[in-house]
């Protein structure tokens, strides 16, 4: 059909003509009312991106003289953060001379990676940009769900209870 009888078909209709698919061989157009065209794929498009999961970066802070209690609570919630599916940074910041001694800094990060290599896979080695040495953790969805599987089979809940739990508690502590 040639473009002038599908313009004078969708005039006498009282609709319009819209280009679908303008790349195609050969393009592609239907007769349709724009207006509401234009709101459905716009109702698709808020939908897809509803639909869709945003993985955000959270990040904690290590120095290479952090005591191991710290690091224990640190790396708990580094668990945490993974089994709720996010991406995380860990990152050891040298300060002043700490920097002449940068094994120290490869050592605890070494230690990071063991303690979170059962519910985790590393992105990248562990890497120094100037005085910072990171990694980067990416949830493994498989060994997150048997670490799931085994705690439930122990009876344990998680360790760290999440934001909604500490706000029930609070409110519970209230009203007692």
């Amino acid at each position: 059909m040639t473009n002038s009888d599908a313009l004078f078909i969708s005039r006498s209709r009282g609709l319009d003509l819209v280009e679908i698919s303008p790349n195609s061989k050969p393009p592609v157009c239907k007769i349709v009312d724009y207006g509401k065209f234009n709101y459905e794929r716009q109702k698709k498009e808020k939908l897809a991106k509803k639909n869709q999961h945003v993985m955000h970066i959270k990040e904690i802070r290590f120095n290479p003289n952090t005591d191991t209690h710290d690091i224990e609570f640190k790396t708990k919630h580094l668990r945490q953060f993974l089994m709720e599916g996010h991406k995380v940074k860990a990152y050891v910041m040298f300060k002043g001379r700490m920097i002449t001694h940068p094994e120290i800094g490869h050592k605890l990060m070494n230690e990071i990676v063991e303690k979170l290599n059962d519910i985790s896979k590393i992105e990248a080695p562990p890497k120094m940009e100037g005085k910072t040495l990171f990694a980067f953790f990416l949830p493994d969805k498989h060994k997150v769900q048997v670490y799931k599987d085994t705690l439930a089979k122990a009876g344990k809940t998680e360790e760290i209870p999440s934001k909604e739990d500490k706000t029930e508690k609070e409110k519970e502590k209230e009203n007692a």
